[in-house]
């Protein structure tokens, strides 16, 4: 079974930045639909970014200029770097992977944002 590992989470300072990963042990090359979710102190899981497979991409608007999501096919491995990060992004992040026939949830990343 596929399972995806998350990494790159972390404490990080006002404006850092940070790249978190989303490793598949299966290839995401006919993955429909690539995402990243965050559930913050006390939220609910909010949607971050998705990335198609044709290659297009959705932002949330609080994070629409400072994130990217994007994708190595070749390492099964999807990313979000974020940049200019702020104590509002404090959350836990997951990884989602949607194939035809199943979906998955990573087991998530702390990313902490404090000074």
């Amino acid at each position: 079974q596929v399972q995806l590992v998350e990494s790159g989470g972390g404490l990080v300072q006002p404006g850092g930045s940070l790249r978190l990963s989303c490793a598949a042990s299966g290839s995401i090359f006919s993955a429909l639909v690539m995402g990243w979710y965050r559930q913050g102190p006390g939220k609910q899981r909010e949607l971050v970014a998705t990335l198609t497979r044709g290659g297009t991409s959705n932002y949330a608007d609080s994070v629409k200029g400072r994130f990217t999501i994007s994708s190595d096919n070749a390492k099964n491995t999807l990313y979000l770097q974020m940049n200019s990060l702020n104590s509002e992004d404090t959350a836990v992040y997951y990884c989602n992977i949607h194939w035809p026939t199943y979906n998955l949830w990573g087991q998530g990343t702390q990313v902490t944002v404090s000074s």
